[in-house]
C-alpha cells in the first residue's frame, strides 16, 4: 500500500536536485525517486517537481511513496564458467565469468553468482538484504575476475567492515586506449551519477570521493595494459576515471571507447579484469590472496594488440 508524507525541505538539502536530495532523505535509489517524480508523486509547494528540479529549504515537500517491492531472490541455477577458487567455513572465493551479475536486481533476468553458488550446494551468510545475502562487494556483470562471498555471519560483518575501511587490496588489470601520462599515477576525482544519463556515472564536483592508483605495465601502439589498485570502490570507478582521462577501457563503448578498435580486437565488452584480491581472513586475521587468469576473450584481445605493437 502506498504511503504519503508531508514535511518541509531540510536546510541540508537546499539546492540539491530532487532525485539526489530525496534519495538521501528517504533512503531510496535515485532511479526510484526519478520514477516517482515522473509519475507526479513529488510535489514542492503544491507543484509537481521534476527529478532535476532543485529543492528549496523550507518548501513544503509532499511525496507519495511506492508500495514496498517484494525482495528479488536468486534462483538456484547453475552458472556456466563460474569457478570456485577457494571455500572454507567462512568464505567462498569465485572467479566470475562475463555476463553474470553478482546478485538479482529488478530488470536482470540473467545468471547470478549467488544463484550459481546455491545451485552448486554452497550456503552463504544470511546477513544482508534478501537478494544479496552474503555479498560484501560487487563486480559489474561485464567485468570478470575474483571476488569473495561471505559464508558465515562473522565473515560478513568483518569483510563488510574491511571493504568500508579500505583494508582490502583490490587489484585490477585494464587495457586502456592510448598511453596514460604519467605512466604511474593516481586519479583523485569525485564520482556520482551522470547528470544526464542515469544508467552511467561521471566525475562530478559534488560526487563521492574516489581514488584510483595505476601503473602502466605494458605499452602497445594503440593501447596500454595498466595495473590498477582501487583505494575506494565506487560503481564503475575504473571505467569512469580512465574515461575522464580520455583513456577509456578498450571496448567500453558506454564510456567513450573506439568501436572500431573494439571490433578489431573482437571485444564486445570493456577490457577490465579483477586480477587479485588480498585481505585478512575473517577466521584468524591471516592475510590471504586469490588471483584469477584472464578469460579467453580478454586474452585473445591482448594477444592481438600485442602483435600489432
Amino acid at each position: 500500500m502506498a504511503e504519503s508524507r508531508s514535511l518541509p525541505v531540510p536546510d541540508g538539502l537546499d539546492g540539491m536536485r530532487v532525485d539526489a536530495g530525496l534519495a538521501k532523505l528517504l533512503g531510496l535509489s535515485r532511479s526510484n525517486v526519478a520514477g516517482m517524480a515522473e509519475a507526479g508523486d513529488v510535489l514542492l509547494d503544491g507543484a509537481c517537481a521534476g527529478k532535476s528540479d532543485r529543492l528549496v529549504a523550507g518548501a513544503l515537500l509532499e511525496v507519495t511513496l511506492p508500495a514496498p517491492e517484494q525482495p528479488v531472490t536468486a534462483p538456484a541455477v547453475p552458472v556456466e564458467g563460474l569457478r570456485v577458487l577457494h571455500s572454507d567455513d567462512h568464505i567462498v572465493v569465485v572467479d566470475k565469468p562475463v555476463g553474470v551479475a553478482v546478485h538479482p536486481s529488478p530488470g536482470w533476468t540473467g545468471p547470478t553468482v549467488i544463484g550459481g553458488l546455491a545451485a552448486a550446494g554452497y550456503r552463504v551468510s544470511t546477513s544482508g538484504a534478501a537478494e544479496r545475502q552474503g555479498v560484501v562487494h560487487r563486480l559489474d556483470a561485464a567485468t570478470t575476475g575474483v571476488m569473495v562471498v561471505a559464508k558465515s555471519e562473522r565473515a560478513y560483518t568483518l569483510l563488510k567492515r574491511a571493504f568500508a575501511e579500505r583494508t582490502v587490496d583490490k587489484l585490477y588489470h585494464a587495457l586502456v586506449q592510448g598511453h596514460p601520462d604519467p605512466s604511474v599515477g593516481t586519479i583523485d576525482a569525485p564520482i556520482d551519477r551522470h547528470p544526464k544519463h542515469d544508467y552511467k556515472f561521471a566525475v562530478v564536483a559534488q560526487g563521492k570521493p574516489s581514488m584510483t592508483h595505476y601503473e602502466v605495465i605494458e605499452a602497445f601502439r594503440a593501447a596500454s595494459l595498466v595495473d590498477v589498485h582501487l583505494e575506494t570502490g565506487r560503481t564503475h570507478q575504473i571505467r569512469v576515471h580512465f574515461s575522464a582521462l580520455r583513456h577509456p577501457c578498450v571496448g567500453d563503448l558506454t564510456y567513450g571507447a573506439d568501436p572500431t578498435l573494439a571490433q578489431r580486437l573482437g571485444l564486445t565488452r570493456q577490457w577490465l579484469h579483477a586480477k587479485t584480491l588480498r585481505f585478512a581472513h575473517p577466521e584468524d586475521g591471516r592475510i590471504v590472496e586469490y588471483s584469477s587468469d584472464y578469460p579467453d576473450d580478454l586474452a585473445r584481445a591482448l594477444d592481438t594488440v600485442r602483435a600489432q605493437a
